[in-house]
């Protein structure tokens, strides 16, 4: 189990151990987008109204570095026609940047010792793959799902934890959102991705000016909750 790649479902056992409320339906909407032209999607909700909860419950079923059945038996999911189909098949990539923020604060290379983190792990994970000295974390991404065939589900909780430590104009910020569009935005990343959910407190549509990639579909996680798992384009609430 690592810190952000394949982090398991210790986190979610944890969570059924207390007064859990039964949000798997959630993993039915996600299930319904993988894999699709819109298969990215940003849930926005208050503090501590679970949305790490649901974060680490996503690493738990999706997480093939693990085995999660019997944490999923008796919960809403489970019933559901995709629960087999996707139950611990992927490689992912979970990313809490409020961990980030808390270890590095207002570090004018956060960015760049997040990645390295985050890269050094996956070469630990893959080490059969190199990372060129001009590559950065998406160029290693894409090489290792490359070499191994199987695109990565990236999850970000609290994306916008870096923005709220951050002014706009500040280089940390430049190099944050320019990430974000190299992972999500650019024509290679379905080669690296089979999905990505991401929650925060403040829309993606916040911070358009800064050109953070707009092609994720917004929803607080009520109406994420209710959707129904469809072979058609699902409905932005800012679309």
């Amino acid at each position: 189990m690592g810190q952000f790649i394949n982090v398991g479902n210790a986190r979610f056992r944890r969570a059924l151990d207390s007064k859990y409320v039964d949000k798997t339906q959630l993993i039915a909407a996600v299930n319904s987008t993988l894999f699709k032209e819109w298969n990215m999607s940003c849930v926005t909700r208050c503090r501590r109204f679970g949305k790490s909860m649901a974060a680490s419950m996503l690493c738990a079923y999706y997480d093939k570095s693990c085995d999660s059945r019997e944490l999923f038996k008796g919960l809403s999911i489970a019933k559901d026609p995709s629960f087999e189909k996707h139950l611990n098949k992927y490689p992912v990539i979970f990313i809490d940047m409020s961990i980030i923020i808390s270890r590095f604060g207002h570090d004018a290379d956060i960015v760049d010792k997040m990645q390295k983190e985050i890269s050094n792990e996956l070469l630990e994970v893959y080490p059969e793959v190199k990372m060129r000295d001009e590559d950065d974390l998406m160029d290693l991404i894409l090489r290792i799902a490359n070499h191994t065939g199987e695109p990565f589900l990236m999850i970000i909780d609290e994306w916008d934890a870096i923005c709220r430590e951050f002014k706009k104009s500040e280089a940390p910020m430049d190099k944050y959102i320019t990430l974000l569009r190299r992972f999500f935005k650019g024509s290679n990343a379905p080669q690296a991705f089979i999905g990505a959910y991401i929650t925060g407190i403040h829309a993606l549509k916040e911070y358009n000016d800064l050109l953070i990639p707009n092609n994720f579909w917004e929803y607080t996680e009520d109406q994420m909750l209710n959707l129904k798992p469809t072979t058609q384009k699902p409905r932005s609430i800012h679309a």
